[in-house]
């Protein structure tokens, strides 16, 4: 029970990339807790979104990694929202604080909804230069749960859990992933009542993207073939409202993929991130990528220039 909490990379992530915590609204009860990693140099950072269970640390695997391979990387947490509307306008509020003009935003299931919501909010005024979405959907109405959302608040926080707790896989899955739920699980009873209830509103609360508003964003989709929270169709709803974005499938990998499935996930992020190298866009330090890459990313940019 247990093994990532105690793994030395955790205890290394946790020992070398410190916890900021910063307040942009007028409520000061409103706190995002961060880790901001890899060189300060680079404008337009990968910033990750965590899923309702999730903490910032979840994404301690891809921040290790990629700020290895010169990468910027950010993961958030977010405070207490509980709409739409007023997540979007903090986050703004949050990218100017931190002087960021766009951003590429992965964001995994409720964290990829709020990616798309935020690019949408943004779109006369682009601040997000693409997307990464992690077993996401575009539709809070595939969780039937619409009609409760405005009672999340009043729930006490064990039920909040246990409604949480019911999309987890319960079959037999492999040890990686039996440690990816357990870490979860431990993330999830770190959270408060207010925030748990908070993020369900915002997750089961009635919308959907509106997919014309940001149709000129590279999109790669990332999902997997096993059992997770998402069905089917809300799988291909993804696909039929990106029919351009690049899809990153994984064999396995659960629910939380990023966890017991990094080293692909980190690859899959890589590949979508290359196609920035040599932009004033590019998430990683110029110093970190090769000449011979470069000359290949300009080739590609200017073929792709001339087509359009």
């Amino acid at each position: 029970m247990g093994e990532i909490k105690v793994s030395p990379d955790y205890n290394w992530f946790r020992s070398t990339v410190p916890l900021k915590k910063i307040i942009v609204d007028d409520d000061d009860s409103k706190i995002w807790s961060l880790y901001d990693a890899g060189p300060r140099n680079i404008r337009c950072p990968l910033i990750f979104l965590p899923p309702v269970s999730g903490t910032a640390d979840v994404f301690f695997r891809q921040i290790l990694a990629l700020t290895g391979w010169g990468y910027r990387v950010i993961a958030l947490q977010y405070p207490v929202y509980w709409d739409h509307l007023e997540f979007c306008d903090g986050f703004r509020k949050l990218l100017d604080h931190l002087q960021l003009d766009k951003v590429h935003l992965f964001g995994a299931s409720l964290g990829g909804f709020l990616a798309q919501k935020f690019a949408e909010y943004t779109h006369k005024s682009p601040r997000v230069h693409s997307l990464i979405l992690c077993n996401s959907f575009s539709d809070t109405s595939i969780f039937n749960q619409t009609w409760t959302a405005n009672s999340f608040w009043l729930m006490p926080a064990f039920m909040l859990k246990k409604i949480v707790l019911g999309n987890f896989s319960s079959g037999p899955v492999d040890p990686m992933m039996a440690d990816a739920i357990d870490f979860m699980v431990d993330r999830l009873e770190s959270l408060g009542q207010s925030e748990l209830a908070s993020r369900l509103t915002l997750n089961c609360q009635n919308s959907y993207v509106e997919p014309h508003k940001i149709r000129d964003i590279p999109v790669t989709i990332m999902d997997v073939f096993d059992q997770s929270a998402l069905s089917t169709e809300a799988k291909e709803e993804m696909y039929k409202l990106y029919p351009n974005a690049r899809r990153a499938h994984l064999k396995t990998g659960g629910n939380f993929p990023y966890l017991c499935r990094s080293a692909e996930v980190n690859l899959y992020v890589q590949i979508h991130l290359l196609q920035f190298h040599g932009t004033k866009y590019a998430a990683i330090d110029p110093s970190m990528v090769s000449a011979e890459e470069l000359e290949v990313q300009k080739g590609n940019l200017s073929i792709s220039q001339e087509e359009q």
